[in-house]
């Protein structure tokens, strides 16, 4: 299993969704994170060539449609995931813009 690096907020996203279920189809994460497939695909190939993830395509044949590929997060993976969505959290929370005592004076002495 590879180290990951840098992480972006789409791929924590991504590991977050991975978290929450035992195994998940790759259309689900797309609509559980918001971001485009364009987005989503290109993580679950990293993930998986990095050996954090396995993908399994559908075999059943009683569904219509096209083939659904499962995506699961391995056992040795899941601290580092969970670390990462943490770290990513706690970055979304520092990152809430707070507005200065000196511009909310501003504000009430134009009012």
């Amino acid at each position: 299993m590879e180290n990951l690096g840098r992480v972006t907020p789409a791929t924590a996203l991504v590991l977050e969704a991975l978290l929450s279920a035992d195994s998940v189809w790759g259309l689900q994460i797309v609509k559980d994170v918001g971001k485009k497939p364009g987005t989503v695909y290109p993580i679950l190939d990293r993930l998986e060539v990095a050996g954090w993830i396995r993908g399994e395509w559908d075999s059943s044949h009683d569904r219509k449609g096209p083939r659904r590929r499962y995506y699961r997060l391995l056992a040795e993976a899941r601290p580092m995931a969970q670390d990462y969505v943490n770290t990513h959290r706690a970055k979304v929370r520092t990152s809430v813009v707070r507005p200065s005592p000196s511009t909310l004076e501003g504000q009430w002495q134009g009012a």
